[in-house]
């Protein structure tokens, strides 16, 4: 039974205001709590092997309705995070994937290194497009941008959601099977002849909305980290502009002090 299923089978007089708080984050209660039972597991609150509060106590504790909690559970379950027994309770199956193998490099040879054993997808790609409105640039805007949306896996696992632009009289002297290939940093840096002026990345951790969810496979509401990199050449222009979405299992920054 699928989980639309399932919530069509819960009676509305079941479900309180509580357990439907979108009023302010759009979220599903049940999203949100299991966000939060899963941060239990994987904090070690819940440790592994041992039996997790009962269905009854997490929606006292919680203060929404039994359904909602089964409704958090079920991701979880889904997730083989837990395991349900018939009479005995909800034990901790298996903690949350420890996946931190990517890191967000902060220098220009870490940004141009490929991840290991990974491929980029093409999902969609057009031409003599503007930037998005209300994005925070450095520089002055190029004339027009190709857009294009890629998608990079390794070892089967879909990590990031990338929306690059690279200023179009740039994009036209590039071939496209590189274009679709190679990151938006590294087709710049195979260009001869160009230079940079500037170079600024931003990282803020933020959640999977409904399509970050369903383009890289994770649950709504959890934890992302939104990557925007920027270059500038010479003369001030804005040549690229890539908006990236990691998952949060992966992703992790480290800065060397001095």
């Amino acid at each position: 039974m699928s989980l639309m299923d399932r919530k069509a089978q819960i009676p509305m007089a079941t479900v309180s205001a509580a357990d439907q708080d979108s009023k302010n984050t759009g979220i599903s209660r049940y999203f949100q709590l299991a966000t939060l039972f899963r941060s239990r597991i994987e904090s070690g609150q819940w440790g592994l092997g041992k039996q997790i509060p009962t269905v009854n106590d997490l929606a006292d504790d919680c203060g929404v309705s039994r359904a909602t909690i089964r409704q958090a559970l079920d991701l979880l379950e889904n997730e083989q995070l837990i395991e349900r027994f018939r009479a005995k309770g909800t034990f901790v199956r298996k903690r949350p994937r420890e996946n931190l193998w990517l890191d967000v490099s902060t220098d220009w040879t870490g940004l141009l290194r490929s991840v290991e054993a990974s491929t980029i997808e093409m999902i969609a790609e057009k031409r003599n497009v503007a930037l998005p409105m209300g994005v925070e640039i450095i520089g002055e805007p190029a004339p027009a941008y190709r857009h294009m949306r890629k998608r990079h896996n390794r070892k089967g696992m879909d990590y990031l959601i990338a929306d690059s632009f690279i200023d179009e009289s740039i994009a036209q002297t590039i071939r496209h099977k590189d274009l679709e290939s190679k990151s938006a940093f590294k087709l710049i840096a195979e260009i001869p002849g160009l230079q940079i002026g500037r170079c600024e990345q931003l990282l803020t951790i933020s959640a999977a909305d409904m399509e970050i969810s369903s383009a890289l496979s994770i649950p709504l509401n959890a934890p992302v980290g939104r990557l925007t990199r920027q270059l500038v050449d010479l003369n001030g222009k804005l040549i690229v502009f890539v908006d990236g979405v990691y998952r949060g299992d992966v992703v992790r920054l480290g800065i060397k002090l001095r």
